[in-house]
């Protein structure tokens, strides 16, 4: 068999292990992320953190925070330290969970709506890689709707807050869900077919996703409750 017969096949076979190292990293430091979120919100509750009062406050904080966390992992996404940013990051954002966590809580049936939530999250999870592993062709084309998408909801949903419209804020927190599953479906796609070829900042985008999905449908929950 000459060399050119050859020469494509293990191409092919290196860039293949090559995308199924970064999907099975990122699986890997995706589980690690959620010790220092649990940690992060346990520490939260424990101190009883309800936020710095006014919502554009908290909303000023956290985006900004957020961005600042985003840079320095895209600045250490190379190397160790990139893990360590993002598992601080992951700390932070389980920290400001707590606020949530708390007001759920409180509820009598607090404990099991969270675990269902977390339940829930899983399952969506999970049928999101099933879907993304499926589909063979890149989705890079889908990222600017979905961002679209974003500014929409999160526009109608500050508009929510602002006026006082219960319904049009769950309705958000609805579509919420339904854009970050799709997020879920982009992101691991980007994964697979070769388009997102580093696992820290690809755990980062899978884990802002579910943080997403978790908070919302723990939200959603808690105004289902009994109490």
């Amino acid at each position: 068999m000459s060399s050119d017969n050859v020469t494509p096949i293990a191409s092919g076979d290196f860039v293949a292990a090559s995308q199924n190292r970064v999907l099975r990293n990122t699986y890997l430091l995706l589980a690690i992320s959620l010790l220092p979120t649990i940690a992060g919100a346990a520490l939260g509750v424990t101190l009883g953190f309800k936020g710095f009062g006014a919502w554009w406050l908290n909303f000023v904080i956290l985006m900004g925070a957020v961005m600042a966390f985003g840079f320095g992992i895209e600045r250490t996404k190379n190397s160790g330290a990139g893990v360590a940013v993002l598992l601080a990051f992951t700390f932070f954002m389980g920290f400001w969970l707590s606020v949530l966590l708390g007001r759920i809580l409180v509820l009598k049936d607090g404990a099991t709506l969270i675990a269902y939530a977390f339940g829930g999250t899983a399952l969506i999870f999970a049928g999101m890689a099933a879907i993304a592993s499926s589909i063979k062709t890149s989705l890079s084309g889908m990222g600017k709707f979905l961002w679209i998408g974003f500014c929409v909801i999160l526009l109608a949903a500050i508009g929510g807050i602002v006026f006082q419209m219960p319904a049009l804020m769950i309705t958000c927190s609805v579509l919420f869900i339904g854009l970050f599953s799709a997020w879920t479906v982009y992101d691991l796609n980007q994964i697979i077919t070769g388009g997102e070829t580093n696992y820290i900042t690809a755990t980062l985008s899978i884990y802002v996703n579910l943080f997403n999905i978790f908070s919302n449908l723990l939200s959603l929950l808690g105004l289902s409750s009994s109490d």
